[in-house]
């Protein structure tokens, strides 16, 4: 069976994360405020801290654990006062501070509330000193205490997107293709580039699954790890039973991740609690950054018009996770043939989620609905781009319909050409508007503003645009696709 089998071992290239630019961007600042990293357990947050220290900081680092020292929190106890605190660290670590060349990393920090409330006073008393936080459940575990707001910046880690992970096991070169301006590929690239999906989507982006993976693991080894680390997060629920009882959390996570891409009533996530009961459950979990929660917007302009009674779909807070909690053996994932048919085309939709929650941060992507009697539709995602609305859709299975793309398009006209993700070549319909890309561009959203404006199109060897003008035949409407390969230019018909 595939699912036990080792993988042929590439020469892994060690883990490269996107955010070590953020923290370049930081420490480059001239006023530079204490920051504070957010994010999903297991996501890497001390690792980052401590590669950006071996970069810029060389040996001055000093690293405050709250949670593997909890004897630190009594240098905070006495008072905020940033000078003090500073000085007291110097005697017991030996390492000096006040100096401005040394960084200050606090991690977990979500256990030691007063720390996180000093580092305001670092700004105002002590900005100098470069201050890095990093906590687990930190929105969780502090919601009723206020964050310094102004005095601190936040930066969200996410596990690591699928550029990443091609790096990580050592394959560079497709790394660089995805991150790219999508293009049409040869047919074998564009092959060997669904089938590195499939397996992303079964290894997640949590680093120490890729780094099981990149060392030649086996799938059955992620999975192992994966399966223990769901474990970790439910016993994480049980240090904070005022918030909610820990076997609820379980459940109402569970039903969520179950669902994900589909509209929930919350009260159909447990029929053992109330409407109010899930929905909570279900917020603290978004905080936790264990599911993700798509909201519904009724308008497509900006800035977006979020519900008044949100509509939501939730999804996994990782990729590699969804899998697992599915239960489904990995081999009969690598065996589908098309990633958009399993689970009816949520797990598509989970990846490409997954993608755009990396590449845009924040709340980002939304969806749209119109719920106008006899003229339901809804897109699966919406973001802003440059000013403008992007629409996004998954396209699952060869039979798949674009009505309600075609209905945003036409409501509002205004938004840039729709987008559409499936596993199919590279391909363009200009006259409607439609942008056919590859899954595996699902990340390079961002990084294709001047391209992705409405009415650009790309040349391609042999001719002025990449697809030619759709052509009628049987009722239908005909792509015309190209496909480069070495020594000609191929054409697919695609018929929609």
């Amino acid at each position: 069976m595939v699912y036990l089998h080792r993988h042929k071992r590439r020469k892994a290239t060690g883990m490269k994360r996107i955010f070590a630019k953020k923290l370049e961007e930081w420490h480059g600042k001239s006023v530079r405020k204490p920051l504070v990293i957010r994010g999903m357990r297991q996501t890497g947050k001390t690792w980052c801290a401590r590669e950006f220290a071996k970069t810029f900081y060389k040996d001055a680092f000093l690293e405050v654990n709250f949670e593997i020292s909890p004897q630190w929190q009594s240098v905070f106890d006495r008072d905020l006062d940033p000078v003090r605190i500073c000085n007291e660290l110097e005697l017991i670590s030996g390492q000096r501070l006040l100096g401005g060349k040394t960084l200050l990393f606090l991690d977990e920090i979500q256990l030691c509330p007063k720390a996180l409330a000093a580092l305001r006073y670092f700004y105002e008393q002590l900005p100098e000193v470069p201050v890095l936080a990093a906590g687990s459940l930190l929105d969780f575990a502090l919601d009723d205490l206020p964050f310094p707001v102004g005095r601190v910046q936040f930066a969200e880690l996410h596990p690591m997107t699928f550029a990443e992970y091609l790096e990580a096991v050592g394959n560079e070169p497709l790394a660089a293709v995805v991150r790219g301006d999508p293009k049409a590929l040869p047919e074998a690239v564009h092959a060997k580039l669904l089938d590195e999906v499939r397996t992303y989507s079964l290894v997640g982006g949590l680093p120490e699954c890729v780094k099981v993976r990149a060392e030649g693991g086996s799938l059955l080894d992620v999975r192992e790890i994966q399966n223990d680390l769901i474990i970790a997060f439910e016993q994480d629920f049980a240090k904070y039973p005022e918030r909610m009882e820990a076997s609820t959390l379980r459940e109402i996570w569970r039903a969520a991740v179950a669902s994900a891409g589909r509209q929930i009533a919350y009260a159909a996530l447990s029929r053992r609690h109330s409407g109010t009961t899930n929905k909570k459950a279900l917020e603290l979990l978004a905080k936790a950054r264990l599911v993700k929660l798509s909201r519904a917007v009724s308008s497509a302009a900006l800035p977006f018009d979020l519900d008044t009674a949100p509509r939501i779909k939730p999804y996994a807070g990782d990729i590699g996770l969804y899998q697992a909690m599915s239960g489904r053996p990995a081999d009969e994932v690598l065996r589908e043939r098309d990633l958009l048919n399993t689970y009816n085309g949520a797990l598509a939709e989970q990846f490409v989620a997954q993608e755009l929650s990396a590449a845009f941060g924040g709340d980002e992507p939304h969806w749209w609905k119109r719920d106008a009697k006899n003229a339901q539709a809804e897109v699966d995602f919406v973001v802003a781009l440059d000013g403008r609305v992007q629409p996004i859709e998954v396209k699952s299975g060869a039979a798949g319909r674009l009505k309600s793309v075609h209905q945003l398009l036409k409501e509002a006209p205004s938004v840039l050409d729709a987008i559409v993700f499936s596993s199919a070549p590279f391909g363009e319909l200009p006259a409607q508007r439609l942008k056919f890309r590859p899954i595996y561009y699902a990340g390079a959203v961002t990084s294709l503003r001047c391209a992705l404006r409405a009415g650009r199109r790309r040349p391609v060897q042999g001719d002025d645009s990449p697809c030619r003008k759709p052509q009628p035949g049987n009722g239908r409407t005909k792509q015309i696709c190209f496909q480069t390969t070495r020594d000609n230019l191929e054409t697919t018909e695609k018929n929609f």
